[in-house]
């Protein structure tokens, strides 16, 4: 029990971040780096770059990856499990809320108001990260073209696989350099079978009961439907949550309709949904317990809360056992100078990928016409980070206070 207290200060600063992490997961790399780097130094900037380089090619959410892997650093195992929780808890419990209030709320003045300047905020937060990481990263020809043409690639392709595919690229081409291994080589890591194996049997089980269910028409059936949903999209999904909207719209809502079924719920609630993620601190991947709620509604409140339960339990789950099989076999397989060699590339393809989410997003952001307003908050963000010890709580605080009060 002791040696956890002494991991108090390092959680508190975990759900400070939580509370604050806008942006989604290029944005929150930025205040990764202010937070867990700079301020509080829980690991070095070349750790955060190489977590975050391993979480990309991996399903599943990579900033709560990221965040996850801090603290199996900090205090192995479960801490890590602590800090998942903590990380996840206050987006799950206000999108689970929503679920309930959704029919009561104004979004679109919430969004407009509050929150109006947290979209060009979070541009500021991108470039800032990109270019901490960049002067570790860039540092040679090789790695500024990697660079570039990751930046291009992720801009002209919007599909999530373009991710995995530029860091293979990536790490193939640095492998053609001499670098060599100066570090001392590690003992090698135990690896835990069991999470791939616990992985295996939930993703079959899961399977098998769904359809159980959905044969022999249980009167509760959709929430095992749920879960398997859920833990299947939790398995297989890149390019973070925006990636699970397409699947959730045919899986809930296109499905069921072709079948003659009532959909769990509607294109509408899909999209109030999505809207409301954007709007709300911590990982995207809590949209899926605003879909559950939903999917649940019509069965009562108790039902709706476990709705909300189950999708958030299932969409996580997946990711964190592979997280917590593959880590230890990476660190392993690092020490050969293949996979060594590979990361150079690897980070580069990262910082590439970073810029590219800034410009993504401050396009999406000047389509709606306020291009000159964002750009100054952008500015303002980045120099604030850049030049001044602010801690990044403050940042986000200031600019909602600023949105509320000129709204």
């Amino acid at each position: 029990m002791k040696k956890f207290l002494r991991h108090l200060p390092f959680l508190k600063a975990v759900f400070a971040f939580s509370l604050t992490a806008f942006g989604g997961p290029h944005g929150h790399i930025g205040m990764m780096i202010k937070t867990f780097v700079q301020k509080r130094k829980d690991v070095t900037e070349e750790e955060l770059i190489e977590y975050n380089a391993f979480c990309q090619m991996l399903p599943g959410p990579s900033s709560t990856q990221t965040v996850t892997l801090i603290g199996w650093k900090r205090g192995g195992i479960p801490l890590a499990i602590v800090t998942l929780l903590i990380w996840i808890l206050p987006a799950t419990v206000l999108m689970s809320a929503f679920s309930f209030l959704v029919y009561y709320l104004d979004t679109k003045s919430i969004q407009q108001n509050l929150f109006f300047y947290v979209k060009p905020m979070s541009v500021g937060f991108v470039c800032f990260a990109a270019m901490s990481m960049m002067g570790r990263s860039v540092k040679n020809k090789a790695t500024t073209f990697i660079m570039l043409c990751a930046t291009v690639a992720t801009v002209l392709v919007r599909s999530p696989w373009i991710f995995p595919v530029l860091l293979i690229v990536a790490g193939f081409i640095t492998n053609f350099s001499n670098k060599r291994i100066t570090s001392v080589v590690q003992k090698p890591r135990k690896i835990k079978w069991i999470n791939l194996l616990f992985f295996a049997i939930v993703f079959i089980v899961a399977g098998i009961v769904s359809e159980i269910a959905r044969r022999q028409q249980w009167e509760h059936r959709r929430v095992a439907n749920l879960f398997e949903n859920f833990y299947r999209f939790g398995s297989i999904v890149f390019g973070g949550g925006q990636a699970l909207i397409p699947m959730m719209l045919v899986q809930f809502v296109s499905l069921p309709t072709k079948r003659g079924l009532s959909p769990y719920l509607t294109s509408g609630d899909l999209a109030t949904g999505f809207g409301l993620v954007q709007a709300m601190p911590g990982p995207v991947f809590s949209v899926c317990a605003f879909v559950g709620g939903m999917a649940m509604s019509t069965y009562g409140p108790m039902w709706q809360v476990v709705g909300c339960l189950v999708s958030i339990i299932a969409v996580f789950l997946p990711s964190t056992l592979l997280l917590l099989f593959l880590f230890p076999i990476y660190q392993n397989l690092k020490q050969h100078v293949i996979i060594y060699r590979s990361l150079e590339g690897i980070n580069a393809a990262i910082v590439g990928v970073i810029w590219a989410s800034g410009l993504i997003l401050f396009m999406e952001i000047s389509s709606a016409g306020v291009d000159f307003v964002s750009l100054v908050v952008v500015l303002i963000t980045f120099c604030i980070l850049q030049f001044t010890k602010i801690p990044a709580p403050l940042v986000v605080l200031g600019w909602l206070l600023m949105g509320w009060a000129m709204h």
